[in-house]
Order: structure tokens, then C-alpha cells, then sequence
């Protein structure tokens, strides 16, 4: 039968994109499908409060895209992307009114983490040191076996560990702890599990290398420059054409899915054997978050003044908070004291938002499927790191996690 297109891809999120743009630069002819009128998949952007302040509707930060293998070779720049760093990577409030910071430089991130200093660029050290290598291994095609096999296994010895058993056996501050266990959380895993140490030590390892940018005027525009690279390669891109059969794509020799197993089940279902759908009908989804976006009238009144110096704030006080909040969301429930990850991306980027007004992206964990209004909550453990700052919101856009999973 005749071809259409050499391939389909259905899904314009990040993973869609990078499929596409890898047959297309293979000389193929490409269609990307997307269901919503917007492309982006979880890198989008919008107006979600008010008129003129641009809000990222889910991702907003992104450590890892400066030092994907894959990405970093894409020439997005060229197609209008541009990147925001604020003076530190992040900030971790406590409840004295300090603040710990990562910055760029291992050696003044140390020396303001007291008796820890040294331990702290121990541990890290070596890592940075083999950065490049790990990464190549750890991100790029799975090579077997590694090409850097010294490095991935000091690598992996250290990032196997649980967050918590790995905090407390390199410090001794209850400060530098809760900071390892703000990187840890990123996994949305209890920081007893074997394995969540290592979004600790990449997290970290990535603030003091590529570091932790934003997008110049919110999230949308690394998605654009994805898809102007895409087309300058002859792809193609339709909205707001939802998949819910293979019957509804066009032909083509290749197709390629980017959605969630529910949703690959549901489209591919009548070519799937049996026992696949039921692997696939099985598959545990881990879980959610609960999102506020703020906008704002002034920035954020931080008690610790460092805390206006990142564009990422970890949110949650002791280590030991922070591993009871992670752990109750695994085990179905809500925590009144919740670990909240905090972007204030207007601060180092003005295009956000009008002259005198600002934005928060705030989200904390929570049960999968769940529909509890988690806004009072975060808004108070903000407010208990900055005071005043209830006072300072203009309005506010949220969703629960079951909105969250269908607007994603």
C-alpha cells in the first residue's frame, strides 16, 4: 500500500520531538500528531492567572537538558531558545530564618556548609571530576559494557544507596542533611529506598557543572525551538487530533507512540498479544503532585534573604520532614507538613510578568489519583519560610493530581 509518510509519531512532548528530529535528520519524512491544540506535551507555558504573566505548566527548570548526550547537540539556540541562570542553583530554607545554597563553584558551596564543607567536596569531587564520562554512560545509548567503567561503577556504588543512609553517613549538620534529602525528593520516592540517593548526586553534580536554567519567557519556547528545528528539517506537526486507534493514523512504515501505557494499550490494543495487554494493564503509575501557580504583586518575602539568589527553592525543613512527607505519599496518604518544590522564574526572568508583578510555580507530592485541594497547605509552608507572603498573591491557578495526569 502506499506510504504517507515514512513515519507517525503520536505525542509532541519532549520524547516526540527528539524521535522526530532523529528520522528526519535520517533524511524520513516525518508526521508528528499532538491531541491538544498546544505542542509541548509537559513543557508548555500559559497564561494561567491573569493577562501578561506567563505561567510553565509543568516542567520549569531543567537541570538535565544541558548535559543530555542528545540534546546538547541539537542547535536550538538557533531557533530562538534561550536560557535564564540565576546566581544559585537552589536554596533550602530552615526554620531559624538561614538558608543553604548550591552555587555553581563546589569550593564556595562547601565552605558555607561548616564542619560538612569538607565532606560535602568528598563526595561530590570525584563525581564532577568523571561528569562527562558518567553521563555518557548514564544518558546516552545504554553501552554494554560501559565505556567508562571505572566511573559508572564508583558512580553507581554511591547513587544505589538510599538518600537518607548516604546524608547521614557523609554529614553531620542537620542543615546540610535537609539539603541532600531537597535534591533527593526530586524522585518522588521514599529516601529509604535503595536507589533515591541518586537524584541526590546527580542534582547536585548538574548545579555544579551545566547548572539549572529556565527558559527565557517560560517553558513553551524550548518546545517551539524543538519544533522550528523539526520543520527545518521538512517535519511536519498537527493539533488537536486525537489518537484512539492505529485506524486513525495515516499510513506510514513506521509508527511510534509517546503516551502512557494506558493509552498505548487503548490505541494498539487489537495488534497487542494478550499477555502484553495485561502487563501493560498492571502497570503501577507512582505518585502525583498537587500544583499551584501563584501570581504575585512583589517577590516572594523570603525570611532568608539567600533564598532570592535561586530560581529553585526546596521547600520542607529537616531531612527527617522531608523523608515522612515523600514516604506518606507512597503509602496513600497526604502530609500536612508536604515537601514543596518552588520556582520563582519572574525573578531572573522579567519577560514572565508585567513591571512590578511575579510568579511562583510551587507542587508537592501526592497519592496517585488523588483529588485533594493541597493550596492552604502549600501556601502555609511557603508563608512558614516567608513571612507575609499570603499578602503578596494576586491570584492563584491550581490543579489536583487526577487534573494534573489529564491535562498532561
Amino acid at each position: 500500500m502506499p506510504f504517507d509518510y515514512d513515519a507517525v509519531i503520536v505525542g509532541s512532548g519532549p520524547n516526540g520531538f527528539s524521535a522526530g528530529i532523529t528520522l528526519a535528520q535520517s533524511g524520513l519524512s516525518v508526521l508528528i500528531i499532538e491531541g491538544e491544540d498546544t505542542i509541548g506535551g509537559g513543557v508548555r507555558s500559559a497564561e494561567l492567572t491573569q493577562p501578561g504573566i506567563i505561567h510553565d505548566s509543568c516542567s520549569a527548570i531543567f537541570p538535565l537538558t544541558l548535559t543530555s548526550p542528545y540534546l546538547k547537540q541539537l542547535p536550538l539556540e538557533k531557533f530562538g531558545l534561550e536560557w535564564v541562570f540565576s546566581p544559585a542553583e537552589a536554596a533550602h530554607p530552615l526554620d531559624d530564618g538561614s538558608a543553604v545554597t548550591v552555587t555553581r563553584s563546589l569550593d564556595e558551596t562547601a565552605d558555607r556548609l561548616g564542619r560538612d564543607g569538607d565532606a560535602y567536596r568528598t563526595l561530590m569531587q570525584s563525581i564532577i571530576d568523571d561528569w562527562g564520562a558518567i553521563t555518557e554512560d548514564l544518558l546516552g545509548p545504554l553501552p554494554l559494557p560501559p565505556k567508562h567503567p571505572l566511573a559508572f561503577v564508583g558512580f553507581s556504588l554511591l547513587a544505589a544507596r538510599p538518600a537518607t543512609n548516604l546524608a547521614r553517613s557523609y554529614f553531620k549538620e542537620e542543615a546540610t542533611r535537609a539539603l541532600f534529602a531537597g535534591m533527593a525528593a526530586h524522585s518522588i520516592l521514599p529516601l529509604e529506598q535503595l536507589g533515591s540517593g541518586a537524584f541526590g548526586i546527580v542534582l547536585s553534580a548538574l548545579a555544579h557543572t551545566t547548572g539549572w536554567p529556565l527558559v527565557k519567557g517560560g517553558s513553551q519556547n524550548l518546545t517551539t525551538s524543538l519544533a522550528e528545528y523539526f520543520k527545518s528539517l521538512g517535519g511536519a506537526i498537527t493539533t488537536g487530533n486525537w489518537i484512539q486507534r492505529m485506524e486513525d493514523l495515516p499510513p506510514s512504515r513506521i509508527i511510534l507512540l509517546d503516551v502512557t501505557p494506558r493509552q498505548f494499550a487503548r490505541i494498539a490494543g487489537e495488534q497487542l498479544s494478550k499477555r502484553y495487554i495485561r502487563q501493560l494493564s498492571r502497570f503501577r503509575y507512582g505518585p502525583g503532585v498537587y500544583k499551584v501557580d501563584y501570581a504575585l504583586e512583589a517577590p516572594i518575602p523570603w525570611a532568608a534573604e539567600e533564598c532570592l539568589l535561586a530560581a529553585t527553592v526546596h521547600l520542607g525543613g529537616t531531612m527527617q520532614e522531608i523523608a515522612d512527607s515523600e514516604r506518606d505519599a507512597w503509602r496513600g496518604q497526604h502530609s500536612d507538613n508536604p515537601y514543596v518544590l518552588l520556582a520563582q522564574q519572574s525573578l531572573f526572568d522579567p519577560s514572565r510578568a508585567p513591571d512590578g508583578r511575579h510568579t511562583a510555580w510551587a507542587y508537592c507530592h501526592v497519592p496517585n489519583g488523588s483529588t485533594r485541594d493541597m493550596t492552604a497547605i502549600i501556601d502555609d509552608q511557603i508563608e512558614r519560610f516567608a513571612p507575609g507572603f499570603k499578602d503578596t498573591v494576586l491570584a492563584r491557578s491550581t490543579r489536583t493530581a487526577v487534573q494534573m495526569e489529564e491535562y498532561n
